[in-house]
């Protein structure tokens, strides 16, 4: 009887062992990350590279408010760099400006009916302050209006290969805030959306073409028209800023966006230690489903801490990796029947660090044999890095990271003695080989 018992309870024990072993074996490296964000879409990337490093509904497309003015930064700064517009350049307020401007429901810097200010004014406004009116104001020294404006916003955007995009205003305002003035073939509800991909895609493109951007957004306050009865003083909206009410070290832009209709958001970036991210929140919310400047920030600052902790940029293939199954490529006519292949330049970008082993090099050739004369560093084919196990969200420009792979050596053209013989060889190599394979044929 005892020993029926024993049996009994051994088996009763083997699930609860089972279980115990499987509970703590740890979770798989491909296994979705979840951190905890309160928002209808949120994305993560590296601004060196473009690499993704985490994703939420990122390809939905979402009210973006004044996350808009990048584009109007964008376009501006491009008109600069082209000397077509200059900062010093004087502009008159026109009547719909004006208007937009005495609203200061809205962000707003007043502007008087027959002032004049110079472009500097104006962009400082729109980038520290999200001022709406030097924003169309902007716009208006661009394209001439708004309508027009819009053409060149979607232009860029097209450019960039942004998705899910709809401009119908510079400012990001909904349609309703401009007193019926909105820019023709846009509705009078209407607002700009894009997804949050295409905003950190906006961003990155943003960084890179004119980085002298975070010069101004980086400016937690500044006095518009110091010195004068029209002083104002601009703070910046983005609390992550140092010495604001949600400091966080390295953040020195970009730019916040807040309407009914898009809720609380934010593209923010970041650096330390010489490594840089762009974040997108979108519709933040808290705890109570209610949003707020608090929402939207927490949320950044979950995805900053994310990036920076979890992720280091690591060399996946290093310059002149060379392939064991593939050491060689034929070389026909030339002194030497094969030559030497190696990756030409290293492939390094941020990764989980105990995740850098499942990215592994896959050879795509492009030229199996070459003739000679082979110049040292031909190309070949390109070294493609793939992800052998879980989820990888790839890159902001939708690339795959490459490179060239090459000759490490010239080969010489055979002198003309050689090359008769050659032939000679190659004849006769074939012929036997069609006669073994005739006789193999019939038996």
């Amino acid at each position: 009887m005892k020993k029926t018992t024993n049996t009994v309870l051994r088996l009763l024990l083997i699930p609860v062992l089972l279980f115990s072993i499987f509970a703590g074996v740890p979770a798989k490296a491909n296994a979705e990350t979840d951190l905890g964000l309160t928002v209808d879409a949120a994305i993560l990337i590296d601004a060196d590279s473009g690499k993704i490093l985490y994703e939420q509904n990122a390809d939905t497309s979402l009210g973006i408010a004044s996350m808009t003015k990048m584009m109007t930064e964008y376009l501006l700064l491009d008109a600069i760099d082209a000397g077509t517009v200059k900062w010093d350049q004087e502009y008159h307020v026109t009547d719909y400006t004006y208007r937009m401007s005495q609203n200061r429901a809205l962000s707003n810097v007043p502007l008087r009916r027959d002032g004049s200010y110079t472009i500097r004014e104006l962009y400082e406004a729109m980038a520290i302050y999200s001022a709406n009116a030097a924003t169309v104001a902007i716009a208006e020294t661009i394209a001439g209006t708004e309508t027009e404006f819009l053409k060149l916003m979607n232009k860029k955007a097209e450019e960039l290969g942004l998705e899910g995009y709809k401009f119908v205003n510079a400012s990001g305002l909904n349609n309703a805030d401009l007193f019926g003035m909105h820019p023709a073939g846009t509705g009078p509800e209407d607002e700009n959306v894009m997804p949050a991909k295409s905003v950190a895609k906006l961003a990155y493109h943003l960084l890179k073409d004119h980085p002298k951007v975070l010069e101004t957004s980086k400016i937690t306050k500044k006095i518009f028209r110091e010195g004068t009865d029209d002083a104002i003083e601009m703070s910046n909206w983005n609390f992550m800023l140092p010495g604001l009410v949600f400091q966080y070290e390295g953040v020195d832009g970009l730019k916040t966006g807040t309407t009914n209709f898009a809720g609380h958001c934010f593209t923010g970036t970041a650096e330390r230690n010489g490594t840089r991210l762009i974040a997108v929140v979108m519709k933040a919310v808290d705890a109570k489903g209610e949003g707020s400047y608090k929402a939207r920030f927490d949320a950044t600052a979950k995805l900053f801490n994310y990036g920076f902790t979890q992720f280091t940029k690591h060399e996946i293939i290093p310059a002149n990796y060379k392939f064991k199954d593939q050491k060689t490529v034929k070389v026909t006519k030339g002194q030497e029947d094969k030559v030497a292949i190696a990756v030409k330049e290293p492939i390094s970008f941020m990764v989980k660090s105990s995740e850098k082993d499942l990215y592994q090099p896959k050879l795509v050739l492009d030229k199996k044999s070459l003739e000679a004369k082979v110049k040292k560093d031909t190309v070949v084919g390109k070294v493609v890095i793939e992800r052998t196990e879980g989820k990888d969200y790839g890159f902001i420009d939708g690339k795959e990271f490459t490179s060239d792979v090459v000759t490490t050596a010239s080969v010489e053209r055979a002198s003309g003695i050689s090359l008769f013989f050659q032939g000679i060889g190659n004849f006769f190599g074939n012929l036997w080989g069609g006669i073994t394979d005739f006789v193999g044929g019939l038996f």
